[in-house]
């Protein structure tokens, strides 16, 4: 009886340990204008598309926008630690840097800041994916080429996904892009929604 005790709670023990647990999955999206959904609604963003897609279709899936328009890597910088505070983020993905570049700030300012960034997530154990993000050539076509260097260099160096930037996709159709000719409308949201849909899938692991 005692033997047939002790094998029944091994196999108990075993079922415990190997059975898969359904874990909800924390997913920020940091960025800026491009994400926040700029001159509308937050809920009208491309992030808001894919909330309110994920709603119903993936509901282990907290998804958050914590993007700011008009932020810039030192901005994002400065208030990541709350965002982590409140968040707890299994996984981020950053989209920074096109406010510096229009600005002109230097290349090793924005990359010095981004991998600040990049690294605070990875002590806290976060997946990390960082978008590319392009400017026009403002400042002339070295600085828009150092500029467009940083994201591809970084990602390589801190061996984090880089994610094609989506407005490459978008901003050559005037039907998808605001009078500034810098923000996509209403109507490219669920377009980009569309773009972003599989690679932030799979920075969690659910393709």
């Amino acid at each position: 009886m005692k033997n047939f005790l002790a094998k029944l709670l091994v196999i108990v023990a075993l079922f415990v340990v190997i059975r898969p647990v359904s874990a909800n999955v924390s997913l920020v999206v940091l960025g800026d204008s491009l994400s926040a959904g700029y001159g509308m609604a937050q809920s009208e963003s491309w992030v808001g598309v894919l909330q309110q897609r994920w709603a119903e279709k993936y509901p282990d899936i907290t998804l958050i926008n914590a993007s700011i328009s008009g932020d810039t890597t030192q901005g994002a910088l400065n208030r990541l630690a709350g965002v982590i505070e409140r968040h707890q983020p299994d996984a981020v993905f950053v989209e920074l840097g096109g406010n510096d570049g229009l600005r002109g700030f230097n290349p090793a300012t924005i990359s010095d800041n981004l991998v600040q960034i990049i690294m605070q997530l990875q002590q806290q154990d976060a997946k990390v994916a960082l978008s590319q993000v392009r400017i026009p050539p403002n400042y002339g076509q070295r600085y828009s080429e150092m500029f467009a260097d940083i994201f591809p260099n970084l990602a390589e160096q801190h061996q984090v996904p880089l994610i094609p930037f989506f407005m490459e996709q978008i901003i050559e159709n005037e039907d998808l892009m605001q009078g500034d000719g810098i923000h996509p409308n209403r109507e490219a949201q669920p377009l980009i929604a569309d773009i972003m849909e599989p690679h932030l899938l799979e920075l969690i692991d659910k393709r």
